[in-house]
């Protein structure tokens, strides 16, 4: 017996075992507004209690999972003088994505589609994550003037490849997903229905809610062990990514990066790989660069919940603009004049100072702190998932 319910970003369908949730705005990429975030976590909240809850399945409706958060909306609060709007969106998508990664039943996030920014923060913190040959993953904030908000994550790839993959946006298809981790399995997206179906059936001889081996099996069923990564990717430069991306800081990564454009022996494909690699540092906010270069590296040595405290104070500052309004200009140039032509200030890596990055870290004032829930599960789901 199944019913479905309709709300109309999120579409909602609960079989007896089973909460299948589709983010529903297609159009948009699915973008999460301020709403979907709300409902998002309204459902998830109900499903700690919901016994007969054993499996969460997230999804979306379209060509794209998740393109992120609504920035098009935020600029807009932006203009009409709401400052406060990007605040309140910060806080909640950042404790949705806490509420998510502590969740004690497992989600299965079908990342069939473009998974980007906030788009990642939903699904990367579920424990089963699918790619299809359709998947796109980046984390583009950077060249928004804003940050790579899932630092906790990145700073647990392989090697220094979340430093690589936070500070250029570069995007990975499915199979590069599955081989850093990002991914848990490969399904080719024309066995997607078939693996639901699967999940729904039998869902109910699972022996609890966290059987993980029953579910994994499940999807293993539908799934390329080990899809072939591509020539060109980024993946098969891990020896160079390593050398380059762990230098202590972004001129040093950048000085790392044009030596061994000078010294390299490589093939053609790797200069080209050196110089889009080089030109995507070059071409986002300096600012956001040296923010999100210190945030991966904190993350390294925080607990989740430290993290999205930190994450916050973050957004909170770069919001606000004391110290630079890159986010604003990024949006501006990017989503809404779409000039494409941003700039930056400071306008160089050179004129930022040590103190204007501690400010982006600092503390808020008083009550103005990320108050997550307390949530008693966490060393046991949380870190297991990572």
């Amino acid at each position: 017996m199944t019913s479905v319910q309709v709300d109309d970003q999120v579409l909602v369908q609960e079989t007896l075992f089973v909460r299948t949730l589709t983010l529903n705005r297609p159009r948009q990429l699915n973008t999460l507004s301020l709403e979907m975030i709300s409902r998002l976590s309204e459902l998830f909240q109900a499903y700690v209690d919901d016994n007969n809850a054993k499996l969460i399945i997230l999804k979306g409706r379209g060509r794209a999972f998740c393109a992120g958060g609504d920035l098009v909306a935020m600029h807009r609060h932006f203009l009409e003088g709401n400052l406060k709007y990007g605040e309140n969106f910060a806080q909640k998508i950042l404790n949705l994505t806490y509420l998510i990664a502590t969740h004690s039943k497992p989600q299965v996030s079908i990342m069939n589609g473009i998974a980007m920014g906030a788009g990642v923060c939903i699904s990367v913190h579920g424990k089963f994550r699918v790619a299809t040959e359709n998947s796109i993953f980046a984390m583009p904030e950077n060249a928004l003037g804003l940050f790579p908000d899932v630092g906790h994550f990145l700073s647990r790839l392989p090697g220094f490849f979340g430093e690589y993959l936070g500070l250029t946006g570069t995007m990975l298809d499915g199979a590069e997903m599955l081989a850093c981790g990002l991914a848990t399995h490969f399904v080719p997206s024309a066995k997607l229905s078939l693996l639901e179906k699967a999940l729904i059936s039998r869902a109910a001889s699972a022996t609890s809610s966290c059987d993980l081996a029953f579910i994994s099996a499940i999807i293993d069923e539908y799934s390329l062990q080990q899809p072939v990564l591509n020539e060109k990717s980024a993946l098969r430069k891990m020896d160079v990514i390593d050398k380059c991306f762990s230098r202590p800081t972004v001129e040093d990564i950048l000085s790392a990066l044009e030596k061994e454009v000078t010294t390299t022996d490589a093939n053609r494909a790797g200069d080209e790989w050196l110089a889009s690699t080089i030109r995507s540092l070059k071409k986002a906010s300096p600012m956001s660069l040296k923010i999100c270069l210190r945030s991966i590296r904190e993350g390294r040595v925080q607990a989740m919940d430290e993290c999205l405290v930190r994450e916050y104070r973050i957004a909170c500052h770069v919001m606000r603009g004391q110290i630079s309004k890159d986010f604003r200009e990024g949006c501006r140039a990017i989503l809404w004049d779409k000039d494409k032509k941003p700039k930056w200030k400071p306008s160089s890596l050179d004129l930022i100072t040590e103190h204007m990055v501690d400010h982006c870290f600092s503390r808020l004032d008083g009550d103005e702190e990320l108050k997550l829930p307390q949530r008693c599960n966490l060393k046991v789901f949380a870190n297991a998932k990572l």
